[in-house]
């Protein structure tokens, strides 16, 4: 595609009402983005556009007649890839969905066919969440998937952290690429473009408005052929990119969390109706008939301990298996979030396992 067109494509998504359903017939009538774009009201009404869609694009470029030029201008002085809806280059998984972006922003390297997976989760989040979000970004990643999810605090952020230390990532964001939002996270946002992509829909130098988290959320959902949904409320942005997940035919999965939780409210919804659910990084492979290339180190006996895991292990046994509410009893002070995140790393470390009933035993003996 041309230089031209691409930058006129990138300029008709910012008009409203225009995406890739109804410029599919201009292009036909047409013949170009380029076109479409400098198309007198017209032209574009023997196209077949309806009348409200005219209204916008020449209310519009009567205000930005220049607008594909400068787009074009932005992203050379800043080193921003535009990647077109058509291209070699666009991901092949996000044309397949209802309403694919026009032009997608990018800061760093893109690949157009690799397998993704989503991770996604609640921006207050818990210690538990936390270390899974992570642990699941880094297996995953180191076992060739490439992770998305979208840099919003919490989950988002652990998965992208794990996801660095694993392999590649790639982050979605609901504003600019060149805008670091939350703020803190202007660091992860060079690591992430460093080693995989930073990319959007929108023009660079859109600041984050609250419209654009759930239109961001169907490319999460559209680049991944399953999302994991690791702590969410009953009403959540994640809950938002399982529903699009599901309605594009992706896989959902979700992880368990305390009944007491109400950040895990949302992921025990998605298990009732019928998400998968996941302990482990070997939950998600087996779905796509894959046994985990790259496992977890375990410790071997000895292996160093926090006083906080050697408190909780100290309390199991290898013959009599213990709730959670058990070993909450027999220590000094905790709370069932920190319990659960201690015995998952135990569990990684392979010191516990977790049987059938949700009783945990020792899983070697000193």
């Amino acid at each position: 595609m041309r230089e031209q067109d691409r930058f006129a494509l990138a300029a008709l998504q910012c008009v409203r009402g225009m995406h890739a359903e109804t410029l599919r017939p201009l292009l036909a009538a047409l013949g170009s983005a380029l076109t479409v774009w400098s198309a007198p009201a017209a032209d574009l009404q023997a196209a077949g556009a309806a009348g409200r869609l005219i209204a916008a694009l020449t209310s519009f470029r009567a205000k930005h007649p220049d607008e594909p030029e400068r787009l074009a201008g932005l992203c050379r002085e800043k080193g921003i890839a535009l990647v077109a809806l058509g291209e070699e280059a666009y991901p092949r998984s996000l044309r397949e969905i209802y309403q694919p972006p026009l032009a997608l922003y990018v800061r760093g390297t893109l690949a157009s066919s690799v397998e993704r997976l989503a991770i996604v989760g609640a921006r207050r989040f818990s210690r538990y969440g936390e270390g899974i979000a992570k642990t699941l970004g880094e297996e995953l990643a180191a076992n060739g998937y490439t992770v998305v999810s979208g840099a919003a605090r919490g989950i988002d952020s652990a998965a992208h952290r794990g996801a660095l230390k694993g392999g590649r990532t790639v982050a979605v964001l609901g504003c600019g690429v060149d805008v670091a939002y939350p703020s803190e996270n202007r660091r992860l946002l060079e690591e992430i473009a460093a080693g995989g992509a930073v990319l959007s829909e929108y023009a660079p130098g859109t600041p984050p408005l609250p419209a654009f988290f759930p239109a961001r959320n169907r490319i999460i959902s559209g680049l991944a052929q399953g999302v994991v949904v690791v702590e969410a409320a009953e009403r959540s942005g994640s809950l938002i990119t399982a529903q699009l997940a599901l309605e594009e035919g992706r896989d959902v999965f979700a992880v368990p969390g305390s009944i007491f939780s109400p950040t895990s409210a949302g992921c025990h919804r998605l298990i009732q109706q019928g998400a998968k659910l996941v302990t482990s990084t070997a939950d998600i492979l087996e779905e796509y008939g894959r046994t985990p290339a790259v496992r977890p180190s375990a410790p071997k006996k000895g292996a160093a301990l926090s006083a906080e895991e050697r408190a909780v292990y100290q309390v199991l046994s290898y013959e009599h298996p213990l709730s959670i509410d058990e070993i909450l009893c027999s220590l000094k002070d905790g709370d069932a979030s920190r319990l659960s995140f201690l015995l998952l790393g135990l569990e990684l470390k392979g010191l516990v396992i977790e049987n059938a009933s949700h009783g945990y035993l020792r899983a070697e003996r000193e």
